[in-house]
This record gives C-alpha cells, structure tokens and sequence, in this order.
C-alpha cells in the first residue's frame, strides 16, 4: 500500500470572516474536509447529507470543515445567502480564489477528503462520490 500524503497546510478565513482557520491546528484529530461551490448541484447533494452527518457528528472523534470555493462563485455573497437558504450550519472556510483547491489538485465540485490524525490524506472522493461510500471512508477513523 503505497503512503498517505500530508495534506497541505492552510490558513483560511471563516464565512463570516471573524476567525481564521488553520489546518495544522487540528493535528491529532481526523477531519473530514470538503470543497464546494453554491451553484453546483452535485455540491447540493452532497452538502444536504454532509448537514445531517454533520448534526449527528461526536466532534471529539472528527473534525467536519467546508472550504467554499469563492474564484469559483459568481458573486461574494453567494456562498452566505446559500448557506441560509438551505439552513446549514456546518463551518465553513473560504478559499482564497482557487488557491487551497489547487493545492489540494481538485478536479470539481464537490470534492471529500479523508485526513488521519496525522493530517495524511487516507481517502479522496470526487464530485460523483456516493455518501455511503464517503462515510465507509470515514469510518475507520471513527471506530479507533
């Protein structure tokens, strides 16, 4: 089995943009994370699951953080008026353009990754992802 890459680090501000979020911060605690755009439908799917997954989470086991993708919006304000549109309340971080989904090389909307407690990417699951198959992802890092 070939060795899980360090995910790269970040430092991202807050939707509301009163906090900033850095991803070594979360170093000994695995994190689901995953990026996403207001206008893409498959984002919608997946964020409508990700809300309950996220409700019924033990935020002692995982951490659960969204990046939106703002160079991939059509306006500032989109990714707030959907995040109240649909009643989500997970965090949600905002990328600097492109700049963290490029380091990340994703391909689309949405798309999950899995970080060990070492911040080592475990799994990738990309804009065609089942949720099921998300959370058969997730859930190793759960039952430790």
């Amino acid at each position: 089995m070939k060795e899980a890459k360090t995910a790269p680090d970040f430092e991202l501000s807050t939707l509301g943009g009163e906090n900033q979020v850095r991803l070594h911060e979360w170093k000994g605690k695995p994190v689901m994370l995953t990026f996403w755009a207001s206008w893409c439908p498959d984002s919608h799917r997946d964020l409508a699951k990700k809300q309950s997954f996220y409700e019924n989470l033990d935020q002692d086991k995982i951490q659960f953080l969204t990046v939106n993708v703002t160079g991939r919006e059509g306006s500032a304000e989109a990714p707030a008026q959907f995040m109240e549109e649909n009643g989500y309340t997970f965090p949600v971080l905002c990328d600097v353009n492109t700049k963290t989904y490029d380091k990340y090389q994703c391909m689309g909307v949405p798309t999950t990754f899995i970080l060990d407690e070492d911040l080592r990417i475990i799994n990738r699951f990309n804009d065609k992802a089942a949720f099921v198959d998300i959370i058969k992802g997730v859930e190793p890092l759960l039952v430790r």
